[in-house]
This record gives structure tokens, sequence and C-alpha cells, in this order.
């Protein structure tokens, strides 16, 4: 795994906390691009080449977690919910609470089962009875160092499982800002003429595609590409009917999100991507997705709307403390991104 994938998986950034991913992200598109800048919501707004058709790549930068909301009096410490996460990865996790003075770790626990009645026994435990134990023994010395609306985040982590098939926190979607890092790499040195690509790293995806929404007002493009992260079915328990994208297969071209209710993609733009996939021997796979939608929702509704493609990476384990997906996968993704601007600037659709 090279250091930057690693670093990005392992940075910080639950959702409306962005600014140490933003940091990073800015530091590598600073390399490639012509200029970066922060905007006022906290996305990350690289550009490349000036005048012509704009054309937005993007790919959401937050990821699920945890914000302290209670502190009881012997040091026990609740969080609420940012992001969608199932109660059951929670329980008996390691976390990180980044505070003013650092890090601090702590342990998700509840009631043990030995000492639940039977009607707790037969059923799952809510968020909102677990808490986190940092090891201290009253209010007062956790409120030292730990304040009310701290970030929390799942315990850092990102490696090699095996082979091609790698490992880490916030795989969605740190994954898609590494494509995204790549694909700039590779379009500075191609001086698209007449073109300006605006490389996007959006913030709060998580909790209503907001970043997606301001950014792609402010730039108001002409064509926007999406990258982000896709449920992977390769798993027990799930029929190929229901989820049949496989990690190892390629990217996924999504067309459809959320049973219609996310972005539908254009047919022109549909063609596009896989005529571009095809025709440069890229390995892709389709993605119907019933449940979930990206930041592509919200952009292609942009003003008088934007015509908009998505690209996914499949991922075991979304929203779990680790994730796992293949690289083959998220290099595909990277280099379809960039054939696609290439047909795009070339005046393929606009």
């Amino acid at each position: 795994m090279d250091k930057l994938l690693k670093d990005l998986l392992e940075a910080p950034g639950v959702s409306g906390y962005e600014e140490n991913i933003a940091a990073v992200i800015s530091a590598e598109l600073e390399k490639y691009c012509d200029s970066v800048e922060t905007d006022s919501f906290g996305n990350v707004i690289g550009k490349i080449g000036c005048g012509g058709k704009k054309i937005m790549l993007a790919t959401h930068m937050d990821e699920v977690g945890m914000v302290v909301k209670y502190i009881n009096d012997k040091g026990y410490i609740y969080f609420v919910k940012v992001g969608g996460i199932s109660d059951g990865v929670l329980l008996g996790q390691r976390v990180k609470i980044l505070t003013k003075n650092g890090a601090v770790t702590g342990i998700i626990g509840t009631k043990p089962p030995h000492l639940m009645n039977d009607a707790e026994r037969a059923k799952n435990v809510p968020h909102t009875d677990m808490f986190i134990d940092i090891g201290l023994a009253s209010r007062d010395e956790v409120l030292k160092t730990v304040e009310i609306g701290d970030q929390i985040i799942f315990e850092e982590n990102a490696g090699v499982l095996n082979g091609d098939f790698y490992f880490g926190k916030a795989v969605d979607n740190r994954l898609g800002c590494w494509v995204l890092i790549k694909t700039a790499e590779q379009l500075s040195s191609l001086k698209l003429k007449d073109t300006e690509i605006y490389l996007v790293a959006t913030a709060q995806e998580e909790v209503g595609l907001k970043g997606g929404k301001t950014s792609s007002f402010k730039i108001d493009p002409d064509f926007a590409l999406i990258i982000d992260t896709t449920v992977a079915g390769d798993v027990p328990g799930i029929d190929e009917k229901t989820a049949c994208l496989k990690l190892g297969k390629g990217v996924a071209v999504t067309m459809l999100e959320a049973s219609g209710r996310g972005a539908i993609v254009p047919s022109k733009v549909r063609k596009l991507i896989l005529e571009a996939a095809r025709e440069n021997s890229i390995e892709h796979q389709i993605d119907i997705i019933d449940g979930g939608m990206t930041d592509g929702a919200i952009i292609y509704t942009s003003r008088s709307g934007v015509p908009t493609g998505i690209l996914s990476i499949p991922t075991r384990y979304l929203h779990a403390p680790s994730g796992v997906f293949n690289i083959k996968d998220a290099c595909s993704a990277a280099e379809l991104s960039v054939k696609v601007v290439q047909k795009v600037s070339s005046g393929t659709i606009i």
C-alpha cells in the first residue's frame, strides 16, 4: 500500500470535521493543479486549465463517525452517530476521540451479556445503550481533556489483506479521494485545450450531499463525474440479483441510484462512459443501486441541470471500522476517469 493511500484512509474527518483530511488532499492537489482552494463550506477545489468547457470531478472526503454527546458522573462518554452506521458494528470497537489535547483512545461498551435478562439478550443493543470508556473515573477528570462535540473516529487502520485486496478505515470515500488525486496527476500532463477541470473533495456528503450542492452551484459545470464507493455483493448472505458487484472485476459504472430517488445517469452519459471503457479495454461492471446515493444525486440537479456520470469502486463492509477493496478496481476508476474527461473535452456531449 502506498503512503498516500494509507494517509488518506487513516486521516480523521467525520462529516463537518473535515479539516485534517482536507489539508492532506489540498497538499496533494497542489502538486498537479494550477490553483487549489478550500471554500467557505469546507470543500477542497483544485483547478487545471482555463477557459472553455467546465468539467467537475467530485469525490467526498468525509467519513461516518460519532460525536461526544454526554459524559456521566462516572466518566463514561455517550455519543451520537454521524452518518449511517449500523449499531451492530459498534460494540467492542476501539475509537479515537479527537480532543484539544490530542487523540484519546476509548472502547465502546455496554452492559455485559452475563447481566442481561432474556429479553435484553434477544435483541440487538442500540447505540443509545452504549458508552465509551477511556479509563477515567469521573466526569470532572474526563472534562479536563474531552469536550462535548468532539469528533470520534474508528481507530486508524490500513494495509494489505492479501495480494491486491486491501483494507482500511474510511474506505468510503478516501478511496475515491485517492482516485481523484491520481486522476489529477494524469490530467495535469495532458494540457487539454479549451477545458477547465475542477477536482473537488466535497464535505458532508454522508449527512445529506451538502458539499456537492454548494460546490456545484459555485462551479456551475458543463459536465460532472462522481467518484465514490459502492456495495460489493461477493460475500455470504447476499443474493446476486440483489447485489452482483465483485471485487477485482473492475470499476463499477453506476447508472441509477436509490431506485431513482438518487441520480439517474442520462443515456448519452452512460454511452460515453461505456465507450471510453471498451475503447481502452478498461475492466468494468454495471451498478444499479436500490438504496444509497452519491453526490451525483445533488450535482446533476444543480441550477438548470448538469450531465453527470458516476464511477464507483466495489467495497465490502461499507460504513464499518474497516472496509475491504481491490486496488485494481481503484486503478481502473482512475484510468476511466481520465478517458471520460478526454472524451468530454474533445466535444462529446457538450
